[in-house]
């Protein structure tokens, strides 16, 4: 089960980091992470949504990459990477965000999303919401349309939840 593998906690200049690469040498946690997402997504977001469906699945660099493709294959959806600045190649949409310890950009290829399409956004953990917001701003410049954002692990007690412009789903909440 999920909740039976360890995550570590590493704490740097007061700031708290969570490593989820034990759940990715384990299959079993790892399959079952993916299927509780799928499942959330199937059973509560999809049956939510307009059109029934999700278009693209948007994964946040770089944990993002890890979790963003495989849901993306199990929807029937694309997969667009939002990186940050100055590693993608083409014409890119841009936004800033400021995080725990400073200013960052991230970027999308300008022509990822199409408008009107239902897009979900997923990373590992979101702590203040500064980079999930950042791309909620990229889907919205193409367009498109956040239905919510997913993560592994919330970190409550910074509140990212009410900066974000749709629902934010977590598999855990952390004080």
């Amino acid at each position: 089960m999920l909740s039976a593998c360890s995550t570590d906690c590493v704490l740097l200049q007061g700031i708290v980091f969570l490593d989820i690469f034990p759940i990715l040498r384990d299959p079993v946690a790892f399959e079952t992470l993916i299927t509780h997402f799928v499942y959330h997504l199937t059973s509560t977001t999809i049956p939510g949504s307009p059109n029934k469906k999700i278009d693209v699945v948007v994964g946040l660099d770089a944990r993002g990459f890890l979790l963003g493709p495989i849901i993306a294959m199990r929807l029937g959806a694309a997969f667009v990477p939002v990186r940050k600045k100055g590693k993608l190649p083409g014409e890119c949409a841009k936004a800033s965000y400021e995080k725990e310890y400073g200013t960052d950009s991230f970027e999308m290829q300008a022509d990822a999303i199409q408008p009107g399409q239902n897009v979900i956004v997923v990373d590992d953990l979101i702590a203040t919401g500064g980079s999930a917001t950042a791309a909620g701003q990229l889907v919205k410049k193409l367009g498109g349309n956040v239905l919510e954002y997913l993560f592994i692990i919330e970190l409550t007690f910074l509140k990212a939840k009410e900066k974000l412009d749709a629902p934010l789903y977590s598999i855990i909440q952390s004080d």
